[in-house]
């Protein structure tokens, strides 16, 4: 076999691509081979001895995101960041954590109730303290 590598380097270089997706047409590899400068790798290329091969993969990174196919890992900096995200939860779940606390200090809530309403805050299903009051409310533990 005919070693083609540094006219497939070269023709990298021209065509613009990776080295792996520059083709050379076995039956021209003897003129290919016989190629020593980039003029005659042009000539070859005009020829179709010499051929870039189509990129491999189905759907590219600009299609993906059109199509709402992101994975979570690239998620880069918006409004609602990672950072900003954290700072959030932090925000909502420390003073529902307090109020729960005080409720239960103050004698107004079991225990019980106080762990049952700590594990709903951090499954977020109590947004917001006015929340947490709603719904102690409908369950007849506090009255307005």
């Amino acid at each position: 076999m005919v070693d083609v590598s540094n006219q497939r380097r070269m023709a990298a270089e021209i065509l613009k691509c990776g080295y792996h997706r520059v083709a050379i047409d076995p039956d021209r590899l003897e003129d290919v081979a016989k190629a020593v400068t980039k003029e005659d790798i042009r000539l070859l290329i005009e020829q179709g001895a010499i051929y870039k091969k189509p990129i491999k993969g189905t759907v590219r990174k600009s299609e993906k995101i059109s199509k709402k196919r992101r994975t979570p890992g690239n998620r880069k900096g918006s409004k609602y960041s990672i950072v900003n995200r954290k700072r959030r939860w932090i925000n909502t779940i420390r003073p529902l954590r307090a109020t729960l606390k005080d409720l239960r200090d103050k004698g107004k809530i079991s225990r019980e109730d106080y762990r049952k309403y700590v594990k709903m805050a951090k499954s977020g299903q109590i947004r917001t303290i006015t929340h947490l009051y709603t719904i102690l409310e409908r369950e007849g533990i506090i009255k307005k």
